[in-house]
């Protein structure tokens, strides 16, 4: 069956009433919440500047250990907080054997306070809806 061409022309005007609907909510939610710190709000990073916030420093197998990560996923994220300023990094060598350490900054430190403050605001918001 054919539709007829009041059909047709009601069919597009609704898509683009409900991407419209879509749209506005999208931007209500985006002024409602303010943006997550999406350095920190990736899981192994959260989990790497968590760790390093009870511990005043870690090595690169301790956090790898710790994670249950690999050698190539911690890095990458290790040197993303790195590039924020997050985290330090400090080589050295221990006899023959090279070591890596992370320390949180002092920049670190308050963007994770910042990042805690705005998750309980939020986990506080829904308990009260």
């Amino acid at each position: 069956m054919a539709k007829s061409s009041a059909a047709r022309a009601e069919a597009p005007q609704k898509s683009r009433t409900q991407k419209a609907g879509k749209l506005a909510a999208e931007q209500a939610m985006d002024q409602a919440l303010p943006h997550l710190d999406r350095i920190i709000h990736e899981r192994m990073r959260l989990g790497i500047v968590s760790a390093l916030a009870v511990n005043d420093s870690l090595t690169f197998n301790e956090l790898k250990r710790l994670l249950q990560t690999t050698d190539g996923n911690l890095s990458v994220h290790a040197r993303r907080l790195e590039e924020a300023e997050y985290i330090a990094c400090m080589k050295s060598f221990e006899g023959r054997m090279p070591k890596t350490e992370y320390k949180l900054t002092s920049s670190g430190r308050r963007a994770f306070e910042r990042y805690l403050n705005h998750m309980e605001a939020l986990i506080q918001a829904m308990r009260e809806r």
